[in-house]
């Protein structure tokens, strides 16, 4: 699984591929980050006529084979001071993704075919024509540019609305010289799922349709927590190739009062979607402070204008000085670091999952309408045991008192055999996660 930290660089620090140094990767790997999407590097249009804000959209391609000047200490350099920025990523054992935009480029690119109209009020952009017989080749080209300069993976932009036979037919090729290259795919119709994953070949799909949008259902609208088993069940053997998130460049900031309005109503999703279901997960950069997008329109972090977020300014100092956070802050980012540290534990990493939801009732002050649990596990080498972390999640206001019951069939397991019948579990606050180790005596 990933862990995958999306950024704008232009909105970090100074706006450079420079800020991104070895203690920008060491905070990064204190959240047991794996990869880094940097978004918006590929040139885009900027101080056009059609341009959206200012310095303009990076999903409005203008030169698939160039990064954006105002990125680079040096303008003229801005080439060789990316792929230094990625040197310095593989350096601290990262990987490097970055945006490929199949669907439409600005009006003024040169680099590919183009037709005479855009999607939606996507008006700083045309779609791309496939029916043009140099188009295929010409996006193969470029993906294979951007993997020659050390690119590890793709986040691919509104992959619904390119032919399919395309996209396996790209991947596929780009593979035949890359085998381990990352494919990510922006998809939202679950139907879709299968198809995109075991036909044409996507590592990961945004699990927006599920996850996503469970969640924000349970925590806005008093949906019932059930239906993020529900939404496991139906994935099946997908799950492993779900991308699960709360926020990214697209969606309201968590924080914002257009989504959650409290960053600290985060902590049982965050459990549930990095430590559930062995799908990867993705942050977005200032989420783990509370980003609330007080500066943008409608809960957003706009990726049309320059815009300074006040938390990722904060965020920002203490990366370079350890200070910088105010006390709320602070405890965010600590209780981030507490759940997505448990990811690097067998259990977590490649562990086995157990819902427990089904088996818990009200009896024992569990109610599945509000809060969810589950165990995961995972069998020591030459032990008759294993190593097993108790996760319960509670996605109400009140705080509860409660026994989580733990089946008869799961401690038949010769391996888990030695589990208390129902340990207990003790909620202080709203919208917490607690993660309690058990232990084997034998």
């Amino acid at each position: 699984m990933e862990v995958i930290y999306q950024v704008l660089p232009r909105i970090w620090g100074k706006g450079k591929f420079s800020e991104w140094d070895g203690a920008a990767f060491a905070y990064l790997k204190s959240l047991n980050v794996t990869a880094v999407w940097y978004t918006g590097v590929i040139r885009h249009a900027s101080g056009k006529p059609f341009v959206k804000g200012d310095p303009g959209s990076p999903y409005s391609i203008e030169d698939y084979h160039d990064v954006n000047p105002y990125l680079a200490d040096r303008p003229e350099a801005r080439m060789d001071e990316f792929e230094k920025l990625v040197g310095r990523t593989h350096k601290a054992g990262l990987k490097v993704i970055i945006d490929y935009v199949p669907n439409h480029v600005s009006p003024d690119c040169p680099d590919l075919p183009k037709c005479n109209f855009c999607d939606y009020d996507w008006t700083d952009t045309l779609k791309v024509d496939y029916s043009h017989p140099d188009t295929y080749r010409k996006m193969l080209e470029i993906l294979l540019f951007w993997a020659d300069k050390g690119v590890d993976g793709f986040r691919c932009d509104m992959v619904e609305m390119v032919p399919p036979e395309f996209l396996e037919w790209l991947i596929a090729e780009v593979r035949r010289v890359y085998p381990k290259m990352l494919f990510i795919g922006e998809v939202y119709d679950r139907n879709n799922y299968r198809r995109f994953i075991k036909e044409l070949g996507f590592d990961l799909l945004y699990d927006k349709s599920g996850f996503y949008d469970h969640v924000r259902a349970i925590i806005c609208n008093g949906a019932s927590a059930r239906n993020l088993t529900r939404n496991w069940q139906s994935l099946q053997d997908l799950q492993p190739n779900m991308l699960n998130f709360l926020e990214n460049h697209d969606e309201q900031r968590f924080a914002s009062p257009y989504f959650a309005g409290d960053a600290r109503k985060a902590f049982a999703a965050l459990a549930v979607g990095a430590l559930f279901n062995g799908a990867s997960f993705m942050i977005y950069a200032g989420q783990e402070v509370g980003a609330d997008a007080a500066e943008g329109a409608e809960g957003r972090t706009s990726i049309f204008n320059w815009t300074s977020p006040l938390q990722l300014e904060h965020l920002h100092r203490y990366v370079r000085s350890g200070k910088g956070l105010d006390a709320d802050e602070s405890a965010l980012l600590s209780e981030y670091r507490r759940l997505l540290s448990l990811l690097s534990l067998p259990q977590f990493r490649d562990g086995e999952v157990y819902d427990l939801c089904w088996c818990n009732s009200i009896l024992y002050g569990f109610d599945p309408e509000k809060h969810f649990a589950f165990l995961r596990y995972k069998r020591l080498p030459r032990k008759r045991k294993a190593d097993a972390t108790l996760v319960v999640c509670n996605f109400s206001s009140e705080p509860v008192d409660m026994k989580i019951n733990l089946p008869e069939d799961l401690r038949c397991k010769k391996e888990l055999s030695w589990l208390p019948q129902r340990p207990g579990v003790q909620f202080t606050a709203p919208y917490e996660a607690y993660t309690i180790p058990l232990t084997s005596t034998q």
